[in-house]
């Protein structure tokens, strides 16, 4: 992992092994209270299929840093160190609202994943990271990890946001992925949002919980998003279809 010099890093990011070929790149931005060295295994994977991984600061601490950061990647160009095209915003919790908000406003954007978009409000979590995350592993490095701002989970997003992430403004495909039992974002909050968008696949885990990327299931859904990665790479609407027969 490459980081910048800070204690707790702003920007992270994850190359591609040598013998495989850059196939395009992702920028993460972190939900409330993460930062960007939380994504490091989601970074490693990812990685491995031959996309470049940026992740960026929580932009509930500082918007103005985050988008600056997205902007500046997404503005080099595509035989810079960030990495070629598509370029994907990937966010989780209030990143994905944030990415959302991105995506409607920042041209070179060529795809949209959220993770646990945060409309609607469930009951406050007695365990804020169990709420989160049902991966043991993932659990004990957010309790033990000095960077995790604790009890952010409390303090709703910004309702600009919400505005700024208006779904008849979002023109690039969009893959959800969303925890069925995510008691944070309530699933059924979120429907309506998704069904105003054109382009748009909303993946439902079963039992997962709000930290859709970084859940037991991370495997799945790190292979959900490179398939949905390999069709915006080829530009097609599909490329596997399942039949239950």
């Amino acid at each position: 992992m490459t980081v910048s010099p800070a204690a707790v890093p702003v920007v992270a990011s994850w190359r591609e092994p040598e013998a495989v070929a850059t196939r395009g790149t992702v920028l993460v931005v972190p939900g409330r209270g993460e930062h960007a060295g939380v994504y490091e295994r989601f970074g490693r994977r990812i990685a491995a299929d031959g996309y470049r991984v940026w992740a960026v600061a929580d932009p509930t601490a500082d918007p103005g840093r985050t988008e600056h950061q997205v902007r500046a990647l997404l503005e080099s160009g595509p035989d810079s160190d960030t990495g070629p095209h598509p370029r994907v915003l990937v966010g989780s919790d209030a990143g994905a609202l944030f990415a959302a908000g991105l995506a409607a406003d920042l041209p070179g954007v060529a795809g949209l994943v959220l993770a646990g978009l945060p409309l609607g409000r469930g009951p406050a979590p007695e365990d804020e990271i169990t709420a989160r995350t049902a991966c043991p592993v993932h659990q004990a490095r957010l309790r033990d990890d000095d960077g995790v701002r604790h009890g952010a989970l409390e303090i709703p997003p910004p309702a600009e946001w919400i505005s700024r992430a208006d779904p008849a403004r979002v023109r690039v495909p969009v893959l959800g992925l969303h925890g069925e039992a995510d008691s944070i974002a309530p699933l059924d909050d979120v429907r309506g949002w998704y069904s105003g968008l054109d382009d748009v696949e909303l993946v439902t885990v079963s039992g997962g919980r709000h930290d859709a990327l970084n859940d037991a299931t991370h495997r799945s859904a790190a292979a959900t998003l490179v398939l949905f990665l390999e069709r915006l790479r080829a530009g097609v609407p599909a490329l596997v279809r399942r039949e239950v027969l």
